[in-house]
């Protein structure tokens, strides 16, 4: 094997009594594609921070091409030919890619003006070069999120990096979109560039990487050659035992329609339609899944369900009964369940208890409240109740939501939603950011509620998860529906050109 080029050793970070990495050692050879794998809390993002500057080792030394290196900040990884990008890009919307790409570090003449010819020349070389074709006039608000990743690309490249960190690179990205930029990562690693990536996704651990690191509760646990493993086996080793890739889902025995829209248009604060005519039924004990890149009125309809946004026009019916603009409080009084897209946002009281968090929409119900008091005995055996059940950690009813991990927050919110044995379950991204354990956790869950006879809204910009759990899937592009198609009948490369606008499904 060749000498590492980057070489991190005994590298040890604490938050507070929380030991995020704990004596990790990692060799990264040149010219390499190397997976970063581990459960949500394994550490790989807090390790990968580090090299790049963005947080500083408790101990530990860092090597870069033999030499021994300290970083104080992202400028100085910079310097030594590091670059990364972000799970949430750092673009500025109104800026141009230009603007975007340069900044921090913008051409100049005669020491205090800008060189915009040099600097778009500049940046027009290196996006040919890397085969990274994109205007470099265009707004990134214009942009569609695969040419945004693009820009985060030239942005590392423009620096000179040599070694390119990518953490979570294809989450929100279309099937084709994925394949576009596995095609680039190829071209870079034939260039000589080196690659490291943080991923979930275990089928691109094997098709992309050459070697694989996996860590658990801040350790490395296995370091791996993509081509003599499995995924069963890098699963495994993240986890500590066996995972199940194909869920049981006994067929779908659909029964009366809970949910119906028709005709449902709605317009945004600017006055523009965000969603337009959309029509379809649910039954129950089937799972509609909802398809589409983000941003295409996914969020807009979901929050059109739950009262959370006016509807300009059409109608949305509930078990038969009008729920058209009715308030949130009202349809929450209804047996529908709702697991929003952001549990931070509008899932979760950071700083209340499980045991809180377990009531919220439901605590004015007699048995957790009564004349205005609430019933902390009911509240407690509540809690306890459900945990045990959907094996929230740690079990302490008192422990604040904000302390617990991304996937036993979700589990509050999944257990709390799913306890009101709803007729109508709303999930949206229920999976997003969540590792392989939790996600099969939770997948089994939402297939175990279908069997009881709820109809399930299941939006997800994860593909696989999409056709995984579905019996019908409805593809969303600019505010439309542009087909409703059984999920045994179609793939990811079908459904990926339906989201694009390319392909609509046959009437």
């Amino acid at each position: 094997m060749l000498s590492p080029i980057v070489q991190m050793r005994q590298i040890t970070k604490r938050f507070g009594s929380i030991i995020a990495n704990d004596a990790v050692d990692l060799d990264i050879v040149p010219g390499e594609i190397h997976a970063l794998v581990g459960e949500n809390g394994a550490g790989k993002t807090t390790l990968m921070n580090i090299l790049y500057g963005l947080l500083h080792p408790d101990s530990g030394s860092i090597y870069i091409k033999n030499n021994l290196v300290t970083f104080h900040n992202p400028n100085d990884a910079i310097r030594q030919g590091i670059g990364m990008v972000h799970q949430h890009f750092m673009l500025i919307p109104p800026f141009t890619v230009t603007e975007n790409v340069i900044l921090g570090n913008e051409p100049r003449r005669f020491a205090y003006m800008l060189n915009k010819l040099s600097a778009q020349a500049k940046v027009k070389t290196v996006s040919t070069e890397y085969g990274l074709q994109i205007d470099p006039e265009s707004k990134i608000y214009q942009l569609g999120v695969g040419q945004a990743q693009r820009v985060e690309l030239i942005k590392t490249l423009y620096r000179g990096a040599e070694i390119l960190i990518l953490d979570e690179p294809t989450a929100v990205l279309t099937p084709q979109e994925s394949d576009e930029l596995f095609s680039i990562l190829q071209q870079f690693k034939q260039q000589g560039k080196t690659i490291i990536f943080i991923t979930h996704k275990l089928n691109e651990v094997m098709e992309l990487s050459d070697r694989i690191t996996v860590m658990k509760s801040g350790k490395v646990v296995g370091r791996l050659t993509t081509r003599s493993t499995t995924k069963e086996e890098v699963a495994r080793l993240m986890v500590g035992r066996e995972v199940l890739f194909h869920i049981q889902k006994p067929p779908a025995k659909p029964a009366e329609i809970v949910l119906e829209l028709e005709k449902v248009s709605a317009i945004n604060s600017q006055k523009i339609t965000i969603l337009k005519n959309i029509s379809f039924t649910l039954r129950a004990g089937e799972i509609l899944g909802i398809a589409g890149v983000e941003g295409n009125g996914q969020t807009e309809l979901i929050e059109c369900i739950t009262g959370l946004r006016k509807i300009h026009s059409g109608y949305i019916r509930f078990l038969n009964v009008n729920i058209t603009n009715l308030p949130t409080r009202k349809i929450l009084q209804l047996p529908i369940g709702h697991i929003p897209e952001d549990r931070l946002k509008r899932g979760l009281i950071l700083d209340y208890t499980i045991s809180d968090n377990l009531i919220l929409g439901r605590h004015w119900e007699s048995n957790f409240s009564h004349h205005g008091f609430l019933r902390l005995k009911n509240i407690e055996d509540n809690a306890q109740k459900l945990m045990r059940t959907y094996d929230i950690r740690p079990t302490n009813p008192y422990f604040l939501v904000r302390n617990l991990s991304g996937g036993n927050q979700q589990k509050v919110v999944i257990a709390r939603e799913l306890s009101r044995l709803p007729k109508l379950l709303i999930a949206a991204q229920p999976t997003r950011g969540l590792d392989i354990g939790a996600t099969e956790y939770i997948h089994q869950q939402l297939i175990d509620a279908r069997t009881q006879g709820a109809g399930i809204l299941l939006v997800s910009a994860d593909l696989s998860e999409i056709l995984l759990l579905s019996d019908q899937i409805a593809v969303m592009y600019e505010g439309k529906i542009v087909g409703i198609v059984p999920a045994e009948q179609t793939d990811s490369r079908q459904l990926g050109l339906m989201m694009t606008g390319v392909l609509q499904a046959e009437s």
